[in-house]
């Protein structure tokens, strides 16, 4: 977006008399993204254009377009007109990325490599020189609200503990920020998924772990449990919404052709050490801390297992997946998905959730305090 403010391609335009601010021509845009590498030809273009109108990123200026078509037609960035949704999960992504771009921008920055227990880690600080310096640059009046404010970040996985022991406190603990805001994204990167993704008869992993090593000629991939057992699975994909619709039972649908036999039993003993109800998670004082993922998923789903119910657990987590790069581990239980509360539900259901779901997976987990 702003690539294309800096280009004048996004700019006041006028059409029948009347003139509509800050947007843009889609046919140009199309031309600009082939001129500029992001997108190899015009088919391309519209589809990553598209997946920005699904996301509610762009929307067309009058709202009479659901499609992007690639004709002289404007549409405009949601951010622009103020109709982007700023849910509190945006609102505090948003904060700490200001807060991460003020911090590594001035010259004496409090984010450094420090060195813990043998291990170097980037872009840390101590918790009580992040609220001194919140203070001094008056991002919060005081030190209570700094506390508050970096125990959201770190429930929303923004910032953690080095070594994801502890909650955010006004002490000399050490933390860093998670996210490296500054990673280039391409755009290309939305488009990483398969139209064409079978679902899995078993409902067991649904979305679900992916494959380490993709080999045409091999669909197995190794489950991850905190034991060392470790255990041979066959590999299945998550479905597009497309090919859910339209079946009453889309969740045991067909067996994928994906699929090779023999398939193994997906992890058939839980990893907990014991059960936990759901009045022991929500106690007061109760040693858990929740936290906000936020997991993309791939070309072959987001890469975890869910088992269990009321509360359901991440039974195994894909170390190369989105939901082990977003900080899901084995244990977590499952509090919300996509803002629907969840503590009450068995695997199955919360599984159709997710599975029927957009493919940004926003997860509200509930993590044991070592």
């Amino acid at each position: 977006r702003l690539r294309l403010h800096d280009g004048k391609l996004i700019k006041d335009r006028r059409y029948h008399l009347r003139t509509y601010p800050n947007c843009f021509v889609a046919k140009e845009l199309t031309d600009w993204l082939i001129e500029h590498k992001e997108a190899p030809d015009r088919e391309t273009g519209i589809r990553l254009m598209q997946k920005l109108m699904d996301h509610y990123i762009i929307h067309h200026v009058c709202d009479e377009h659901s499609d992007y078509k690639d004709a002289k037609l404007l549409y405009r960035f949601r951010k622009d007109d103020g109709t982007f949704p700023l849910g509190k999960d945006v609102k505090v992504f948003m904060r700490g990325q200001s807060l991460y771009e003020k911090l590594v921008s001035v010259e004496e920055s409090i984010l450094k490599v420090r060195e813990e227990n043998s291990v170097k880690y980037q872009r840390t600080f101590l918790g009580s020189e992040m609220i001194d310096w919140l203070i001094q640059e008056g991002e919060v009046e005081n030190r209570q609200e700094a506390v508050e404010l970096g125990r959201a970040l770190l429930e929303h996985g923004i910032i953690q503990h080095v070594s994801n022991r502890h909650h955010f406190f006004d002490s000399d603990i050490l933390y860093h920020f998670w996210i490296n805001f500054r990673r280039r994204r391409r755009l290309t990167e939305l488009l990483n998924e398969n139209s064409s993704r079978a679902l899995s008869e078993s409902p067991d992993s649904p979305f679900c772990l992916r494959k380490l090593n993709p080999d045409p000629g091999n669909t197995s991939f190794l489950s991850v449990q905190t034991n060392k057992e470790i255990k041979v699975v066959s590999a299945v994909r998550r479905s597009s919404i497309t090919s859910l619709s339209g079946n009453s039972n889309a969740y045991f649908s067909a067996p994928p052709t994906l699929v090779f036999p023999p398939v193994a039993e997906c992890n058939p003993k839980s990893v907990l050490k014991r059960p936990v109800t759901n009045e022991e998670l929500l106690s007061p004082g109760a040693p858990y801390v929740k936290k906000t993922l936020t997991i993309v998923g791939d070309a072959v789903g987001w890469g975890f297992v869910v088992r269990g119910g009321r509360p359901c657990h991440i039974q195994a987590v894909d170390p190369g997946g989105p939901a082990a790069a977003a900080g899901m581990k084995v244990c977590q239980f499952v509090f919300s998905v996509n803002g629907v509360y969840v503590l009450h539900l068995d695997y199955q259901t919360i599984s159709s959730l997710i599975m029927t779901g957009p493919r940004t997976l926003v997860m509200e987990v509930m993590e044991a305090i070592e």
